[in-house]
């Protein structure tokens, strides 16, 4: 009996961890530029200092014009000029009907190794701001403030842990559909997953309320400007056309996401074994877990262990650490802050956090504190490194000019459709450009120009297409490897295959309840 249990758990499938998926997407993007042809629509920006349009020509070289609807309109780009004069466009737009077949581009077996150095230096900005964040973590951690802090709010939670879940997936959500919190919900997960662990759930709750109710607000974006404003500007269309549908798929989609997590986290609360993470809890609990107790030696110098003390020095810490996530929200939102400026806010709270956790009578002193800064940035750095290699995957798609031959063949495949069948197949069509071009404003200003003026030969307002690349999108995103699913996962040590079994009830409920609306919106409309 046991040899056969043995010898089944030998032979189970396993599915490989976050670097060694991404490493293989390295490599099949490097074939696929062998095997795909290269082509490249003309694109189209705005040159502020000299006040002209530049179209840049895909076999190379620029072509400077006058900034005029006029010329926009002989361009066939269906987009008002004071979109890109006031700055509501700042990426290079596609033309419509520039494709050009090119010279392969196929990228070398160096390409490999090469796109993963130059994609973690093209995301250095949100390196530093995760190191940054790791940082004041440990420095927290140093200063017992979690452990006191967490007993404090376990006392008063008891009984009614869902509640928290629901405020944090609600803002989460809120947070997605206004302004697009995605890489900055990466923040936090430290000051809300111990907690989630010490009332009884797993990491998958922890993901769920975080990172999925972010991308659910996300998917059903209402005035997100790196979504839905920046590709109902490159539609030609104003983003206010579909609110009143997209709040109320936003609203349903709210409810959808709060009672799953409900059921689930009931599941898990009630018997841990139910966790599809369950064969990694030890090793998360491990990582994220704090206890409510610390260590003092007695006068006989044994180790005793004591209920930590949340004194005023920890107190004030903790709201120190709290205030900043405020803090960067209100930055984010209303002046414009990115990562780099971010990481600076959780710097200057790290250093007059070390200052009151190193001085004083209870103080760690100097080296305690830079140690603790140290070690919290170093417990991050395979998440930087995921972030990095899923910018070289794209990379190497780029300059094989791949992305452009697949938005072209997309264009081609709709362009005899109509009715809701049309709006489908776009739907479809969005879900696999996610994969390619995992941006949400990257793929707006590539696809929007191309794929937007389709829907005019169907009798089809050009804002249903906005929504159908919302939801195909960020439904593929909910999975794609090269978004920031793996950065995620590295985080909380899960396996992809968990995530999976957890998501996929989600990404069938954006795909089916949202083209749902398209159709009725194609149908009223």
């Amino acid at each position: 009996m046991d040899a056969t249990v043995n010898k089944k758990k030998k032979f189970k499938l396993r599915m490989p961890g976050a670097f060694v998926i991404l490493f293989i997407l390295t490599i099949i993007a490097v074939v696929a530029t062998w095997a795909a042809p290269a082509g490249s629509y003309s694109k189209l920006s705005y040159d502020k200092a000299s006040s002209e349009l530049v179209i840049q020509q895909p076999n190379g070289g620029d072509k400077k014009v006058p900034a005029t609807q006029q010329q926009l309109d002989n361009l066939g780009v269906k987009i008002k000029i004071s979109q890109f004069t006031n700055g509501g466009i700042t990426q290079a737009v596609s033309i419509p009907n520039t494709y050009q077949r090119l010279k392969q581009r196929p990228a070398s077996l160096w390409d490999v190794t090469g796109s993963m150095v130059r994609g973690t230096i093209q995301a250095v900005d949100i390196m530093v701001f995760i190191f940054v964040l790791g940082g004041l973590i440990g420095v927290v951690k140093a200063s017992g403030a979690f452990e006191s802090g967490l007993l404090a709010l376990t006392k008063k939670t008891k009984g009614h842990e869902f509640l928290l879940i629901f405020f944090v997936a609600i803002l989460m959500v809120l947070g997605g559909t206004l302004c697009g919190i995605e890489e900055e919900a990466v923040a936090f997960y430290p000051i809300l997953v111990p907690i989630f662990i010490a009332m009884g759930y797993d990491s998958i709750v922890c993901v769920g309320a975080i990172f999925l109710a972010s991308s659910v607000g996300t998917s059903f974006s209402t005035i997100n400007p790196f979504s839905v404003v920046i590709a109902s500007n490159a539609a030609g269309t104003n983003f206010t056309q579909g609110l009143d549908w997209r709040i109320f798929g936003c609203a349903v989609a709210a409810i959808f996401v709060i009672f799953y997590l409900h059921w689930y986290s009931k599941k898990v609360k009630a018997n841990p074994e139910f966790s599809y993470s369950y064969e990694e809890k030890k090793s998360f609990d491990k990582m994220w877990s704090v206890s409510a107790e610390e260590k003092f030696s007695g006068e006989s110098n044994e180790v005793k262990i004591k209920k930590a003390a949340f004194t005023v020095r920890k107190k004030l810490i903790l709201v120190l650490f709290v205030v900043t996530f405020p803090i960067m929200v209100w930055g984010v939102m209303s002046q414009g802050w990115w990562f780099p400026t971010m990481a600076s806010s959780f710097l200057l709270f790290a250093i007059i956090i070390m200052f009151l956790t190193g001085t004083g009578e209870f103080g760690i002193g100097e080296k305690g504190v830079v140690d603790a800064f140290v070690n919290g940035a170093s417990s991050l750095v395979g998440v930087s490194l995921i972030i990095g290699l899923a910018r070289g995957i794209n990379l190497v798609l780029n300059e094989g000019m791949i992305s452009d031959t697949m938005l072209q063949f997309s264009s081609s495949l709709v362009a005899n459709m109509n009715g809701p069948f049309f709006i489908l197949v776009m739907l479809f069509i969005f879900f696999i450009l996610g994969f390619i071009v995992p941006s949400s404003s990257g793929l707006a200003v590539l696809s929007m120009p191309i794929l937007a003026p389709l829907a005019d030969s169907v009798n089809i307002p050009r804002f249903v297409v906005v929504t159908a690349y919302q939801f195909g999108q960020y439904a593929m995103l909910f999975l794609a490897p090269t978004g920031l699913v793996m950065a995620t996962l590295q985080m909380l040590d899960m396996k992809y295959s968990h995530w999976l079994k957890f998501v996929w009830p989600v990404v069938v409920f954006v795909l089916v309840f949202g083209g749902s609306i398209l159709v009725a919106q194609v149908l009223i409309y």
